[in-house]
């Protein structure tokens, strides 16, 4: 595991977005962050998964989240857009965003691929994150410093035979998440790009990947969170383009 013991109050004051907020990885990097006193803005496209993780995280009576509904393979550029302006007429600016959000497609050939899914799998991954960043960079480039986080995958950098859409939007992540780090050193300095790999997690989407695999041999979502905290605090201020491995 990545080796990281995060100051408890290491995202005091921090405002961060996070994708996939309802379930696995999302879910535990949304809880992990408010503990770690951040304001989460929890993105998603079920509501009654969301308001769980809300009303966890109002429980721990850790700083109070936002909930933020949206399919992504749905979303229009103007919703993006309604999104940056209530998160700069809430908060003023965004610190952070973890990019955790994905579809799995199939498991089938490239040759036999539904061209549909392949798009649906392409919005949902790749797309959305690119405008995303175009939406919210302006509120990132307000803060003093920010940190956008990509997830990323080991079929994202060699790919393997059935994994489809999935490895190649993955792909397409590790080169976006290169490209707008490039850009930002001299665009916005203060704003970083990295890309995490969090590995085989005992996850839903794992389950469906692999269903014969016993999920308690497993690393939790949990166990895998001291990367997720290093890339989005100050410890990782000097940290730009990278790809790292949670596990």
């Amino acid at each position: 595991m990545f080796d990281y013991q995060a100051p408890s109050q290491l995202l005091k004051d921090k405002v961060i977005l996070v994708t996939g907020a309802g379930d696995g990885i999302g879910k535990e990097a949304a809880i992990t962050y408010a503990k770690h006193g951040a304001t989460v803005i929890l993105l998603g496209r079920t509501t009654k998964k969301l308001e769980a993780v809300y009303d966890y995280i109002e429980k721990q009576q850790y700083p109070q989240a936002a909930i933020v509904p949206l399919n992504l393979d749905g979303a229009a550029e103007h919703d993006y857009i309604e999104l940056a302006n209530t998160i700069e007429s809430e908060f003023g600016h965004l610190d952070g965003i973890l990019h955790n959000a994905s579809l799995l497609g199939e498991r089938t050939t490239l040759a036999t691929y539904d061209p549909t899914l392949f798009e649906q799998v392409m919005r949902v991954n790749v797309t959305s994150q690119l405008m995303l960043n175009q939406a919210l960079l302006p509120l990132m480039q307000k803060a003093e410093h920010a940190s956008i986080i990509f997830t990323s995958s080991g079929v994202g950098r060699k790919a393997k035979a059935n994994w489809g859409a999935y490895a190649v939007s993955k792909f397409a992540t590790e080169a976006m998440m290169q490209l707008l780090s490039s850009e930002l050193e001299s665009l916005s300095p203060n704003v970083r790009c990295n890309a995490i790999n969090p590995g085989a997690t005992r996850t839903s989407m794992r389950a469906n990947a692999y269903p014969d695999e016993d999920p308690k041999t497993l690393p939790t979502a949990e166990d895998i969170m001291p990367i997720y905290l290093y890339l989005m605090g100050k410890d990782s201020l000097t940290v730009n383009g990278k790809s790292l491995d949670a596990q």
